[in-house]
């Protein structure tokens, strides 16, 4: 029987799509939940809800966090760190804040071997003991505007967990900052919205936005008003990726964070708080992930190229150690992957599951007509490349790619919405995507009516997707669809 040649890379994807992932079209959720597990991102902890975030994971979320805190700190913000346990009188000072996170909390009632006398919080978020001690710091307008950030995990017990979307403890940053004047205040949470979450999560993780104000039944607990960023997932739900609130003098009433005014009248704090989370991950696996495994956009890539020896010998191992000099010399992180006495078929298949955006392949037939192979995560191309010509042509691809998997995104959520004009027709669209409605169609009867079909109000935009400055102006679009 006559033998088919095969084309490269056929048999890796073939074997990669059999026994590795379950296919997206065929079960969402355990496609994601297979992708994490194979892709070596994270393990359930010991106790329900909690997550272990492997190294492959917490290099990602590492990448995150430092072009992020970059950010953050461009806004003029400072770091700092506050404490894990919250007495619980701190929440009960906020009527909304404690009766919002009440079904949540995690609450410590024994220590030391001892009932404690007032039972500690396991922290939530931390409106309240940063309050506590922006009260004791402010005392003149000149200690104003105070613009705080911390790194750290919070604790919100979860009855449906899921890996990086909804976790008993997750991490994140969370800002917190006082203020002058309610102008400044809201000027400062658009800033961190705008300038900071938007622009984060298009330029670096190639995700488009939809920046909106959140409804009154969709607030956070004790603001006066909560701006957020929905991105589509690529089975057409909605996850919000990141939220920044307005406090008003909500919590500087509640906590006493008063100053001194430059007319020596003593007046109350306006306040704001914003945050963004592991959750990101999540995101970032449903919107760029394949039937093959993670896609990650190659600013975000903690390894960008791997090169991987296919057989030794020959020259190969002193070719690949060239193109490492060279291509981290150009500023690319790369990866040599010399183990050249395991399978290359498994080391490719566990790159491509992880998501690197390049493979360089070098083996000695390649390297004999001198050239190595190219091959692009993000299209599936694999291409034999001129070896001087390597380094150039792989930086073209990592720009490209970064902005290929951006319109990518941006294309799919832009086929999946649709502009409706009625509650019923805008409940139908969202079965498969998100609806664009008008706001007085729905109102606060008709949102309660559509949660009670598992379809939320996601945000609200003017027609022209400009941030509304309340929710009362006329004209408002809304926009409706399922959520994780």
């Amino acid at each position: 029987m006559p033998t088919r040649q095969v084309a490269p890379g056929t048999r890796l994807r073939c074997f990669l799509m059999a026994r590795v992932l379950t296919p997206r079209a065929e079960d969402f959720p355990r496609w994601y939940q297979d992708l994490i597990a194979k892709a070596q991102l994270a393990d359930n902890g010991p106790v329900r809800g909690t997550m272990v975030i492997r190294p492959v994971g917490y290099a990602i979320w590492e990448r995150m966090q430092a072009d992020m805190d970059a950010r953050i700190k461009e806004q003029g913000v400072q770091n700092a760190y506050f404490p894990l346990f919250i007495p619980e009188n701190y929440l009960r000072r906020e009527a909304d804040h404690v009766e919002g996170f009440s079904p949540e909390l995690a609450v410590v009632t024994h220590a030391g071997g001892k009932e404690l006398s007032e039972p500690l919080v396991v922290r939530p978020t931390s409106e309240t003991v940063i309050g506590e001690f922006m009260a004791k710091w402010v005392d003149s307008y000149r200690d104003l505007p105070l613009l705080l950030n911390q790194w750290a995990n919070v604790v919100r017990w979860e009855l449906r967990p899921r890996t990086f979307l909804r976790t008993t403890e997750f991490l994140w940053q969370e800002g917190h900052t006082a203020h002058a004047t309610e102008a400044d205040a809201r000027e400062h949470a658009r800033d961190i919205h705008h300038n900071v979450y938007q622009a984060f999560m298009e330029e670096m993780l190639a995700i488009p936005v939809v920046p909106g104000r959140k409804t009154k039944g969709e607030r956070f607990a004790g603001a006066t008003n909560t701006m957020t960023v929905e991105a589509m997932m690529r089975d057409g739900k909605a996850l919000q990726m990141g939220t920044s609130h307005e406090l008003g003098q909500n919590f500087a009433k509640a906590f006493d964070i008063t100053y001194s005014s430059a007319e020596r009248t003593v007046e109350h704090a306006w306040t704001t708080s914003w945050g963004t989370s592991t959750r990101m991950l999540g995101g970032l696996i449903m919107v760029h992930g394949d039937d093959n495994g993670l896609r990650l956009p190659p600013r975000l890539a903690p390894i960008q190229v791997q090169i991987m020896v296919v057989k030794a010998g020959e020259g190969v191992a002193e070719a690949a150690d060239q193109l490492f000099k060279d291509l981290k010399a150009a500023g690319v992180r790369v990866k040599l992957d010399d183990r050249a006495d395991i399978p290359f078929g498994r080391r490719a298949v566990d790159a491509e599951l992880q998501g690197i955006p390049i493979r360089i392949e070098v083996g000695p037939r390649d390297l004999a007509n001198g050239n190595a192979v190219v091959a692009r995560r993000v299209d599936g191309t694999k291409s034999p490349i001129p070896l001087a010509e390597v380094t150039n042509a792989v930086v073209a691809a990592l720009k490209a790619d970064q902005q290929r998997l951006f319109d990518d995104a941006l294309a799919f959520r832009v086929e999946r919405t649709v502009d409706v004009k009625t509650l019923g027709e805008a409940i139908e669209a969202s079965q498969t995507g998100w609806a664009r409605v008008p706001w007085s169609a729905v109102g606060e009867a008709g949102e309660k009516e559509a949660n009670g079909k598992a379809v939320t109000v996601r945000c609200l935009t003017r027609e022209d997707g400009s941030m509304p400055e309340s929710d009362e102006e006329p004209d408002l679009i809304a926009y409706l669809g399922r959520s994780y």
